[in-house]
């Protein structure tokens, strides 16, 4: 152990050990990214610190470096701020969680609301003045900034344990089973520096999520308090939004369901979130992947209006159960104009799916 204050160290006996330690944000060792006006928002304390320096600099633009759920989020709230945002991707989409039929929607939308999309680019340095860069130097240009968010994802806080000899897993997390507990006697791990099973592709993978923390965190308390839990795993359930354009995904893409070998079906529709005549209806892109044969659900990705994402809900409690497209085209959901229609978008692309094999 060390002391933070003293910078003493000293040996500290357990009988149970968690390791916690999260997730820390990717930063990559470019030239100039130690300027003081590049940001990466992984807490309150550095969101605070973004949030003051906006106070205090004022600043008309800025570049954020990665369209990921980060990304989109920090894109709506200076957009709302009023400041001219280019959004730079290495990939050929934003949200590369979503297949690129959906996520060029995504990005679609925010050209519309004046984002300077850039996708594949990469991003090789940032120009500095006086502590300060003044511009993203990529690959195919420099863009000139007052302002720069990093949102390049996060990677398992385990340096601590692997230091400690303790196996890891999928992209360096912490290997654990069921109950959190990693191969080595008497050591637990649980949250974003811990792995997950995927329940639909039936591996182990990475999920950094607060939701799926919370959980590890509640299995591994229970079982170190002389309880019995365990944690099941995931399906890869995650929503955001950017501005009135919602989207969700949850199970496998295509890309992953193509590296399993695995044969599918897809049902792709647009519709709309309410009938078309009643007030309020917005339009909704539903996307459902299936397993050939078997007709197994695999997964669903949506992107719409106000009132689409959320129906990500129904879809992962399906692949929870381990639905095929009929139990889901027969699940008994609620009908009134003011909430859905007869057929609710995504049952309607079970059926496609269905049709397809």
């Amino acid at each position: 152990m060390k002391n933070l204050t003293t910078s003493s160290e000293n040996w500290e006996h357990y009988d149970q050990l968690l390791i916690a330690t999260g997730a820390k944000p990717v930063r990559p060792p470019l030239a100039g990214i130690d300027s003081r006006n590049i940001y990466d928002v992984k807490n309150l304390v550095s969101g605070s610190q973004l949030k003051q320096a906006l106070a205090e600099q004022q600043p008309k633009t800025a570049v954020i470096v990665g369209g990921g759920y980060i990304g989109l989020e920090m894109a709506e709230a200076l957009h709302m701020r009023g400041l001219k945002i280019t959004m730079i991707q290495r990939s050929a989409q934003v949200m590369p969680t979503l297949d690129p039929d959906m996520g060029e929607r995504l990005g679609q939308a925010l050209r519309e609301k004046g984002i300077d999309l850039h996708v594949n680019k990469t991003v090789q340095g940032f120009e500095q003045k006086n502590g300060l860069a003044v511009a993203v130097t990529t690959d195919k240009g420099t863009i000139p900034t007052d302002l720069i968010i990093l949102g390049l994802g996060v990677t398992p806080n385990s340096e601590l344990a692997k230091n400690a000899g303790i196996q890891l897993g999928p992209k360096g997390s912490i290997k654990v089973n069921d109950l959190q507990q990693t191969e080595t006697p008497n050591i637990w791990a649980a949250g974003d520096c811990a792995q997950s099973y995927h329940l639909v592709s039936r591996r182990p993978v990475y999920v950094a999520l607060g939701t799926v923390a919370n959980k590890q965190g509640r299995v591994a308390g229970l079982n170190l308090g002389g309880r019995y839990a365990t944690f099941p795993g995931v399906v890869g359930t995650a929503i955001t939004k950017f501005m009135d354009t919602e989207c969700a995904r949850t199970g496998l893409s295509e890309r992953e369901i193509k590296a399993l070998g695995l044969q599918y079906s897809i049902g792709l529709i647009e519709g709309y979130t309410l009938p078309r005549y009643y007030p309020g209806s917005s339009p909704i892109c539903v996307k459902v992947l299936a397993e050939k044969g078997s007709a197994r659900l695999l997964g669903v990705q949506i992107v719409g209006g106000k009132g689409s994402a959320k129906r990500i809900d129904t879809a992962a409690t399906a692949l929870h159960a381990g639905f095929s497209l009929e139990d889901l085209l027969y699940l008994d959901l609620s009908y009134a104009p003011p909430f859905a229609g007869v057929w609710d978008p995504m049952v309607i692309a079970a059926r496609m799916a269905l049709k397809e094999g």
